[in-house]
């Protein structure tokens, strides 16, 4: 697999009674229209801890018969290393082509258990691995010297970077490091949806996106204006996409939003998140019907 573009992470939808499948395929298949360069499946956005271990290998095969050839890829975190395992080898004969593997701990990891993790799952696969760097969610600071052993370890073979964390400066700052660290091998790409454009002018490859998942036609054209440095179509299109930027701050994530975009959109029902989760306010769910009809996101 080729690790560049638009990768798009969908949401999971679902309720008490299950995953929604016709809606999860519909996801998809927008996201297959839009020509992104690969789909990610089951990561936060996708809930994946909120799913079984036989939902999560189920609906990756779901996942890959959907995406009719277009590179899935997804997550295998997990607390124990023998779930890790264990789902690494059902998603790969489920057919993803790559890995992603975040720390996810309850009693926080040190830094010689999580080279561990990444050691003992290189070893037991046969797919390229992603590191999956969210430190908010997994309180784990990966530092450059971690970063550097995990990635001479086989199968490893690209970096999810958060580039807004702790700030855009301090992210930006050590992308710049790791690509010079880093083997040339490891594909550096960037999580944060609304500093992605600057990491992308500044030689990011990939652009792992919570928001393409939902508008990939237009995070498509805002990585094609970043990358080949149209500065006025990136700032059209970032003033677009700055009201859905807005409302995932303030719900501290954009999981909730993009549950609602996807709803207002008709391509899920109003009620497609786990219990406890609930959707944005009624008031926030009128701002995003605004937006994305007046920016024609649909």
């Amino acid at each position: 697999m080729k690790f560049f573009g638009v990768s798009a992470f969908p949401i999971t939808p679902m309720n008490e009674q299950g995953v929604d499948q016709a809606a999860f395929e519909r996801l998809i298949g927008r996201l297959v229209n839009a020509r992104v360069e690969s789909i990610g499946v089951e990561g936060s956005t996708g809930n994946y801890p909120y799913l079984t271990h036989e939902e999560r290998v189920r609906f990756v095969r779901v996942a890959v018969e959907a995406a009719q050839g277009t590179p899935v890829i997804a997550s295998i975190g997990a607390y124990r290393t023998r779930e890790v395992l264990s789902l690494g080898e059902g998603l790969q004969k489920a057919g993803v082509k790559a890995l992603l593997l975040p720390v996810v701990a309850y009693h926080g990891l040190r830094e010689e258990e999580a080279f561990a993790l990444y050691k003992t799952v290189s070893e037991n696969v046969s797919v390229p691995v992603i590191i999956y760097d969210s430190p908010v969610i997994s309180r784990f600071e990966f530092s450059d010297e971690l970063y550097a052993r995990i990635c001479a370890l086989p199968h490893i073979a690209s970096v999810k970077i958060p580039s807004g964390w702790p700030s855009c400066e301090a992210a930006a700052e050590r992308i710049q490091r790791l690509k010079k660290k880093l083997p040339a091998t490891i594909a550096v790409g960037v999580s944060g949806d609304d500093t992605a454009a600057l990491e992308l002018k500044g030689g990011v490859k990939i652009w792992y996106s919570e928001w393409g998942g939902i508008f990939p036609c237009k995070a498509k054209e805002l990585a094609d204006a970043a990358l080949t440095g149209n500065d006025a179509e990136l700032a059209i299109l970032s003033e677009q996409f700055e009201p859905f930027w807005e409302m995932s701050h303030k719900y501290g994530g954009s999981l909730r939003p993009i549950s609602a975009a996807a709803s207002i959109l008709g391509l899920t029902e109003r009620q497609n998140l786990p219990l406890p989760l609930r959707e944005v306010s009624d008031a926030d769910r009128v701002l995003l019907e605004k937006a994305i009809s007046e920016y024609g996101m649909s």
